[in-house]
């Protein structure tokens, strides 16, 4: 193949990497009946125990707003609860409940956790390489000042009850 035809084959590549995330996102979402988000946020709950918004937002990458977005459906469906800390009225944390517990139990493992996994396993000077790859393309896309949280929250198909 020519050089001219490079950038073709760049494109194809990106299109499978936007295309094997949205095809995960929709059988986490068909298995577990959550959004990537939401399970990490639930992870996140499990993992740092009764926890603020602003902690829950450091540790998933994700605004605030966004998390407090996902907390207030994972509310809705009786995953978490709020509860007001007893030292400080001001401050609210999330908790698990049960439901959210077993939810999470039976939770798919997520993409970005095999792939942590596989580029964890390649030598140093691999993962430098990907890394400034990735992001001279971020920037030929003009795609460095875009929010770039590493998932997104979406509303979940509506589903019959």
């Amino acid at each position: 193949m020519s050089e001219t035809h490079y950038w073709h084959e760049v494109l194809v590549s990106l299109r499978r990497i936007i295309r094997a995330t949205d095809l995960q996102s929709k059988r986490i979402m068909k298995l577990a009946g959550l959004t990537i988000p939401q399970i990490m946020v639930l992870r996140a709950i499990a993992s740092l125990g009764d926890v603020t918004v602003r902690r829950i937002s450091a540790h998933v990458s994700l605004s605030q707003a966004t998390v407090t977005t996902i907390l207030n459906r994972l509310e809705a469906r009786r995953l978490i609860e709020r509860t007001r800390s007893q030292r400080d009225k001001r401050v609210v944390n999330a908790r698990l409940t049960d439901n959210g517990r077993a939810i999470l139990a039976q939770a798919p493992p997520l993409l970005h956790e095999r792939f942590i996994k596989r580029f964890e396993a390649l030598q140093p000077w691999e993962q430098t390489q990907i890394l400034s790859v990735l992001q001279h393309v971020a920037v030929m896309m003009d795609a460095e000042a875009i929010d770039a949280a590493p998932l997104l929250d979406i509303d979940p198909p509506n589903t019959p009850t």
